[in-house]
């Protein structure tokens, strides 16, 4: 509120946007302009889903306000996008790679904002927007506020706010990379081969209603969730291969409770506002510690109490430990009975070698591979 420049760290599901939300519509009220107006707050975010859910935040905390407030992501038809433009906006939510589109096309004006926000800013570095984001700034007015949010205070956030913060006022809702109080971590130890088995299992005998399930990859999302369908549990996979429309309708129905499961990987997940997520499980985890921490603060968010559930191999144990290490504490261990871990670091190892040479054989000897194609067709010419 007194204009200072502010690097922010939040444990996820405390109320950030809240945060930064409040303040802007509270200054921009008191300056209110033409209908047909340009931005004056700017709020860069690293995935649609999150860009979404920061307009729908300040379009409920602005509605006895006359503020107008518009969100731009690609992935669907920019039109209705630069329609709102046109019609003129106050607050202006995007993702940075839709937003240069439409400022190359002189779509959209960035020369009278006022404040700026980079939300979840080390997650918008993990997913390579820096260029974007240094090529945003170049396009601002240099007299502005500045606010950085960010989970975690890495070299390279601190090297960012260095280049774009003067003077910020820090503030640290929690410590880095902490996790919420209300949080139970436990620890599954078992197979590879048995985790879909055990997370059928759980699901099932808890009754459970609302499920976040992370995996690493877009294919393993997939795979999990036809597997749940096919024990008759309701899932649907998100990632970033998935169009805009099959995203927003996953997210939709998990909301609602049409769907028990969300599988989703780290990037779709990112961001994700659930009320009252009671369960979280990692079916893998995460290769980066902090992205733990990331994915278990979707549960026990605005003070509800939640699980956070790790299905773990014994490839992955490096990960246990790097995760216990940046969270400087131990992870409680359990084993359910019918489940113990019998596979010794060679077996995983030779099997995900043998899935390797099996999968890149299939790859060769598809028809859609160019270099058969390419064959076939001189075959055809002989």
């Amino acid at each position: 509120m007194d204009g200072k420049d502010v690097l922010a760290s939040a444990q996820t599901g405390s109320g950030k946007t809240a945060g930064f939300a409040l303040p802007i519509i509270q200054l921009l009220t008191r300056s209110q302009g033409a209908t047909h107006r340009a931005p004056k707050a700017l709020i860069l975010t690293p995935t649609r889903e999150l860009a979404a859910q920061v307009e729908d935040e300040f379009v409920e905390y602005a509605t006895f306000t006359q503020l107008k407030s518009a969100v731009i992501f690609g992935g669907v038809s920019d039109r209705p996008q630069i329609s709102a433009l046109k019609r003129g906006v106050d607050v202006l939510v995007a993702t940075p790679g839709r937003l240069l589109d439409l400022y190359a096309r002189n779509l959209v004006q960035l020369n009278k904002v006022e404040i700026l926000v980079l939300d979840e800013a080390d997650r918008m570095l993990d997913m390579g927007f820096l260029r974007d984001i240094k090529k945003i700034l170049a396009a601002l007015p240099n007299k502005r506020q500045s606010l950085l949010f960010s989970a975690t205070f890495s070299k390279e956030i601190k090297k960012l706010a260095q280049d774009f913060l003067h003077n910020p006022v820090k503030v640290e809702a929690t410590p880095e990379n902490t996790t919420a109080e209300k949080v139970d971590q436990i620890v599954y130890r078992t197979d590879k081969s048995k985790k879909t088995d055990l997370v059928t299992k759980l699901i099932e005998e808890g009754d459970w209603q609302q499920v976040l399930i992370f995996t690493r990859t877009k294919h393993g999302a997939n795979r999990l969730a036809q597997k749940l369908e096919k024990a008759d549990i309701t899932a649907a996979a998100i990632h970033g291969n998935k169009s805009q429309g099959a995203r927003t309708k996953a997210l939709a129905n998990f909301k609602s409770g049409k769907i028990r499961v969300l599988v989703a990987t780290d990037i779709a997940a990112r961001g994700l506002d659930i009320p009252l997520l009671p369960h979280v499980i990692n079916y893998e985890l995460p290769n980066v510690p902090e992205d733990y921490v990331h994915r278990i603060g979707r549960t026990g968010r605005a003070g509800a109490s939640g699980e956070a559930i790790s299905v773990v191999s014994i490839d992955e144990n490096e990960y246990v430990r790097g995760i216990e290490k940046l969270l400087g504490e131990k992870l409680q261990d359990e084993i359910l009975p019918g489940f113990e871990p019998t596979e010794t670091l060679r077996d995983v190892l030779d099997k995900k070698a043998e899935n390797k040479a099996n999968h890149q054989s299939q790859r060769r000897n598809s028809p859609k591979n160019p270099q058969r194609k390419e064959a076939n067709r001189r075959r055809g010419r002989r």
